[in-house]
């Protein structure tokens, strides 16, 4: 099947990435060091700069901003995926599908990735919005800054958040914000 992605050179891009049948992993401490890791890696070749993120068991989302004359997220998420995927030693022999058997790939991640061209400011700001609020969405704490998987804590101290945003309240999105 052929997918069309929206690539606009130096484009800034919301993604989703999940795990392989949602398995609850990320969150491993030695796992999200690795998954730093691949992304310095990769940066190295392919720089781009992550304006936001936001790392959960079975999931993560991402804010980028590519180059000018760049727009190959593509190639930058299968070399993430694929250094994570080689390095990782957390997961336990994986029962595998023979289509999975057939490309030599382990049950980490799912193929795909969701992806948004971010439009304007205001789309901007959902979509970070979004990402910093996702862990209390989840369930998994009770305010943004109680995460500590989140480029939440670096908004706050460069003066976009007050600590305390998102606490205590619920923020609900429109249904064309953070698709999973």
């Amino acid at each position: 099947m052929q997918y069309r992605r929206a690539t606009i050179a130096g484009g800034t891009y919301f993604f989703t990435v999940v795990t392989d049948n949602r398995k609850k992993f990320l969150c491993i401490p030695s796992n999200v060091v690795l998954l730093r890791d691949a992304f310095r890696d990769v940066m190295k070749q392919h720089p781009f700069i992550i304006d936001a993120c936001v790392v959960l068991p079975d999931h993560l989302h991402c804010i980028w901003t590519l180059p000018p004359e760049d727009s190959d997220f593509s190639t930058r998420w299968r070399l993430i995926k694929s250094y994570f995927s080689r390095k990782c030693d957390t997961l336990l022999a994986e029962n595998l599908s023979s289509s999975k058997q057939k490309k030599q790939e382990r049950a980490i991640w799912q193929r795909r990735f969701w992806e948004h061209l971010i439009k304007d400011e205001v789309d901007f700001k959902n979509h970070l919005e979004y990402i910093h609020y996702n862990p209390v969405k989840h369930g998994l704490v009770q305010a943004p800054k109680d995460w500590e998987y989140s480029s939440f804590h670096r908004a706050v101290r460069q003066g976009m958040y007050d600590v305390m945003w998102g606490a205590g309240e619920e923020i609900v999105f429109a249904a064309d914000i953070g698709k999973e």
